[in-house]
């Protein structure tokens, strides 16, 4: 069945398409139409910004916890509907359906965390250096923020941070992407019967072009408070100069160049299975998909063997059934990983599958599950002899391919996992607790895994990245909060006099001249002058040391290194 999707301004369908209309297909099977959708245009997302705001002030009134009840029915909405909205999922992105129903179970896993914040919106009451003063701080909301969200998660990255927005009493506008129109729609509903009143959320659909003009008018109208954008680093950028105009910060979470490093120690067959769902897993198209995995070269050649292996057993196919990936999300993702498979280098070696590209009658993959010819599947592709000059470690390649590099150092390593400039995700393999923090503290990435994949966020733990993966801000757990709410200081006084901070403050009384008496200084004596052994005096500088105590502070050197093997 084919829906006619549309905008939904407070709460109602947009009967009409100024921004055009966009046909949907299922990935899986272009046959199968799964939707129609009504773009609006920059005119929609503005009026649907002006009517949040006009909504807002009543909503912020309503007391926190009241406004936690409402994420808590939207949970019990989800969780009720759980089947049906994955099973959308995989039918309009091709998404594993088991991936789909743990993607829906993170929305309700949101909702059950923050469902108790509404509690938990913590001011402070902070001492006055003044006798009867009082000073408290307050967390207030930004106001209307405007939510635009990538579609290869489509309900949960865009909870991570619709549900914290209006906890803590703003009013959202959500902009989709437009080729998850169905998915956002079916969202979309679940809030509109959640309790929350009418006008606080918005659904705009719109293209990318139409969005861009229609945040530059909202905040030019002063109608948009907060923009918060998950995308790609080049969109964020001009969304970042674009609230820098308005002296806003928006929230950016945008891509990716995850490394993940392993290290002589680590256990090949975890760090294998690690790699496989890291790179593979939704067909490599997560902002946390491996990028490239940095092998130190005592292990290089068992791990590669192991990792080839594993990818050429993997199912891949039909989303509805258990396979590792199913197909690309859209005609379009398509066309851009193609293009990225124009990377590969005369001198890097190709592992993985029986071809690189898509999957056909012409180019088949052994084993593959279901029908190719229906859907956007391509061969996972596993790159060797990646190096740090190649375009192939500095650019995110959403889709199915893993590079594979070497290291002798564990300068080396770190130097290849950072130097591309992104900072999203990361991940070690070793059995080395010191390599682990080592690691950690060297990384540039805002998320580390140790002995775990780059991807698998949980609802409580912050998420996002730096530099080109982000500004810094973070979404999920109490972190979010930040993004959403205002810190608000306020002090009083009721001495009935006026007091001036820094001016009028008391002093103590102190003694600052007070000295101890001096001991008496022991002297040292030599041995056999009859006098004992007396006050060891300090070596002189530059005095050798004792070979016992040389021998101690090499230890310790050494347990304090680490190897450069």
């Amino acid at each position: 069945m084919t829906r006619s999707i549309s905008s939904l301004v407070d709460g109602r369908p947009r009967a009409d398409s100024p921004g055009g209309t966009i046909t949907v297909r299922n990935p899986a099977d272009l046959d199968d139409t799964v939707a129609l959708a009504h773009l609006g245009d920059a005119t929609t997302f503005v009026d649907a910004c002006r009517r949040a705001r006009e909504a807002q002030p009543a909503w912020a009134a309503t007391p926190a916890p009241v406004r936690g009840r409402a994420i808590q029915q939207l949970g019990r909405l989800v969780e009720a509907n759980a089947d049906a909205l994955a099973r959308l999922i995989t039918r309009e992105i091709g998404k594993p359906i088991a991936e789909a129903r743990g993607e829906v179970q993170e929305v309700v896993d949101t909702c059950s965390f923050f469902l108790s914040e509404g509690r938990r919106l913590y001011g402070m009451t902070v001492p006055s250096e003044m006798p009867d003063k009082q000073l408290f701080t307050f967390r207030t909301p930004v106001g209307t923020a405007a939510i635009i969200t990538a579609g290869n998660f489509p309900v949960a990255v865009p909870s991570w941070y619709l549900v914290p927005a209006l906890l803590c009493g703003n009013a959202v506008v959500w902009k989709p992407a437009d080729y998850t129109p169905a998915t956002a729609e079916a969202f979309a509903q679940l809030f509109l019967h959640a309790g929350f009143p009418a006008g606080v959320f918005q659904l705009v659909l719109a293209d990318g072009a139409q969005t861009f003009t229609g945040l530059e008018r909202a905040l030019d109208d002063g109608v948009l408070d907060k923009i918060g954008f998950t995308g790609s680093t080049d969109v964020g950028r001009r969304i970042g100069e674009l609230c820098g105009r308005h002296l806003q910060s928006p929230c950016l979470e945008l891509g990716g160049k995850n490394p993940l490093v392993v290290m002589p120690d680590a256990d090949l067959d975890l760090a294998v299975d690690g790699s496989l769902f890291s790179g593979f897993a939704t067909a490599g198209q997560r902002c946390t998909s491996l990028g490239t995995v940095i092998v130190h070269r005592d292990v290089h050649d068992d791990f590669l063997a192991r990792f080839e292996k594993a990818t050429r057993d993997a199912p891949i196919g039909d989303p509805v059934q258990p396979v590792l990936y199913g197909p690309m999300i859209s005609a379009q993702f398509a066309e851009r990983f193609e293009g990225w498979l124009d990377l590969i280098r005369d001198h890097h070696a190709v592992h993985g599958s029986t071809a690189t590209g898509r999957i056909t009658a012409e180019a088949p993959r052994d084993g593959f599950v279901g029908a190719p010819a229906t859907g956007l599947y391509y061969h996972p592709t596993i790159v060797d002899g990646v190096t740090a000059d190649d375009d192939l470690a500095n650019t995110e390649t959403f889709g199915p391919l893993v590079g594979v590099a070497t290291f002798d150092t564990f300068d080396e390593a770190i130097a290849l996992a950072n130097g591309h400039g992104y900072g999203l995700s990361s991940s070690i393999y070793t059995t080395d607790p010191l390599h682990a923090f080592r690691f950690r503290e060297r990384i540039s990435a805002g998320m580390v895994s140790v002995n775990n994949s780059t991807s698998g966020a949980e609802a409580h733990l912050p998420f996002g990245g730096n530099g080109r993966s982000g500004n810094g801000s973070r979404q999920s757990g109490v972190w979010v909060l930040h993004q959403f709410t205002r810190w608000q200081a306020m002090n009083w006084d009721y001495s009935g006099r006026l007091q001036k901070a820094q001016m009028d403050v008391a002093d103590v009384g102190a003694d600052l001249d007070f000295r101890l008496p001096a001991e008496p200084r022991r002297v040292a004596h030599s041995e056999g002058d009859g006098e004992g052994e007396g006050e060891a005096s300090p070596p002189a500088v530059g005095a050798t040391l004792p070979a016992a105590s040389a021998s101690a502070c090499a230890t310790r050197s050494r347990a304090c290194s680490i190897s450069s093997w």
